[in-house]
């Protein structure tokens, strides 16, 4: 007897994004040298664009033109190189290389996103990872938040940011994109032939000796591992061949120094937030060929319609930027107007869950319109991300910021006596005698961070000086 058909319904939910929106999304991720390089080729091809006569000081000049903003009001809301070509052969690396070598490592790594055969989601899964790495090309950011800069244009697992961060980390430089040194080890390891001798052993101790191996200990490690000191020897000249740092040999954008997005200055009691002039381009619509779309048939009038509303769309697209750019900017100072008057040890715990619920906006927003964005202070120029940051518990359970405990440390550190450093344990109770409590392991973590050597170290530095 056959089995009766039956009729099943699923009910799913898929998000779909207007072009506009989209478009909107796409600039706020822009950094300021990536929004002036997308103007310029839209410029080079819509006739319906041009930038307006008193826009001399906009996205093609350095000339600082504030525009004062008042807290409390309320906001609505392919990448292939010049010179660079694809003969019968394929792309030819060397030579790319030749030509761009003082190319910056975001670029670099862009240029191989463009060219692996990604899917558009996976595109931008590994354009995410790319904007997320530090200056040193390591990964900071775990998959969760990547995820969230995501969304809503793309609803992605984390198995898929995983799955494209594996072949991120495989670009040249390899090593690229990893959380820390034993992964990037690790990852340079997995580029080389099984063959390699050493390898298996190697990536052993990279995996389970890495503090043993930086004490050069070979007896140690030939004990640890059960291996004879030869193979061990083996193993440890393989890993000294890797390259710990293997983003080092790239600048970084803008030839080496950042100009700010946004100028926060004193105000009175307060603190004023205004936009670098060069977020307003100055663009408006060309009359004589907005006129033309009236007058035109066929396929030129559907062309100049089309034209027309990605003009639109783009001024529409920049005022939105900008405006959350500020809006978020304005969130950020009213949080930490401590910082800027009594500097990082005054920072306040902030996560951009909370940014986000104030100015009105989704989480990923709040990544896009903080991700290589800065904001000049009086105290300096800082990434908008810098005023973010994780609590810790503090006094009476109330939370403290990681960024002023790091800041505390520090100070703790440059004040103890000549020839008498602090041991971590006497850090964490002079922390505690601040109101904050600390494990040892965790200051130990922290003065790591900030690239203070054990009191050991400090002790025979001292007496080196003296």
């Amino acid at each position: 007897m056959k089995a009766a058909a039956r009729l099943q319904l699923k009910l799913g939910q898929k998000l779909k994004l207007a072009p506009q929106l989209r478009q909107a999304i796409s600039l706020l991720q822009l950094n300021r040298l990536e929004l002036k390089e997308h103007i310029r080729e839209i410029l080079e091809t819509n006739p319906l664009l041009e930038r307006s006569e008193d826009a001399e000081g906009g996205a093609g000049s350095d000339t600082e033109v504030e525009q004062d903003i008042e807290f409390g009001e309320d906001y609505g809301f392919d990448d292939l190189p010049d010179g660079f070509s694809v003969s019968s052969e394929g792309p030819r690396y060397d030579d790319f290389v030749s030509d761009r070598a003082d190319e910056s490592l975001q670029q670099h790594l862009l240029w191989q996103a463009n060219l692996s055969g990604f899917s558009e989601t996976d595109e931008a899964i590994a354009r995410a990872i790319i904007y997320a790495l530090d200056e040193e090309g390591f990964l900071k950011d775990d998959l969760d938040t990547l995820r969230a800069s995501l969304a809503p244009e793309y609803l992605v697992s984390r198995d898929e940011v995983a799955a494209v961060l594996e072949r991120v980390q495989h670009f040249e430089p390899v090593g690229v994109a990893c959380r820390d040194l034993q992964e990037c080890l690790h990852v340079q390891l997995q580029a080389l032939p099984a063959s390699t001798p050493g390898l298996g052993l190697a990536d052993h101790i990279i995996q389970r000796y890495l503090d043993v191996l930086g004490q050069q200990d070979m007896d140690r490690l030939a004990r640890a591992t059960g291996f004879e000191r030869e193979d061990v020897k083996l193993a440890v000249e393989l890993i000294r061949s890797l390259n710990p740092h293997p983003c080092s040999r790239f600048g970084s954008d803008d030839e080496n120094y950042v100009v700010p997005d946004v100028y926060i200055h004193p105000r009175g009691d307060g603190w004023r937030v205004s936009l670098n002039p060069d977020s307003d381009p100055g663009l408006r619509l060309n009359r004589m060929y907005a006129d033309l779309v009236r007058k035109s048939r066929g396929d030129d009038k559907q062309y100049l319609k089309d034209r027309l509303q990605e003009a639109r769309w783009l001024i529409s697209g920049l005022e939105m930027r900008n405006q959350t750019l500020l809006a978020v900017t304005e969130a950020i100072v009213q949080r930490q107007h401590r910082f800027f008057r009594e500097g990082e040890i005054a920072m306040q715990p902030l996560l951009q869950r909370e940014v986000a619920e104030q100015v009105g906006v989704h989480e990923s927003t709040i990544s896009r319109a903080t991700t290589g964005k800065y904001a000049h202070t009086p105290r300096g120029t800082f990434e908008l991300k810098h005023f973010f940051s994780v609590a810790l518990t503090g006094q009476d359970g109330r939370p403290v910021a990681a960024t002023a405990v790091k800041a505390h440390l520090r100070r703790l550190i440059q004040e103890e006596p000549d020839g008498k450093p602090f041991s971590d344990r006497a850090l964490v109770d002079a922390l505690a005698a601040r109101g904050i409590h600390l494990a040892r392991r965790t200051v130990a973590k922290y003065r790591e961070q900030l690239g203070i050597p054990g009191s050991a170290q400090r002790r025979r530095m001292a007496r080196m000086r003296a």
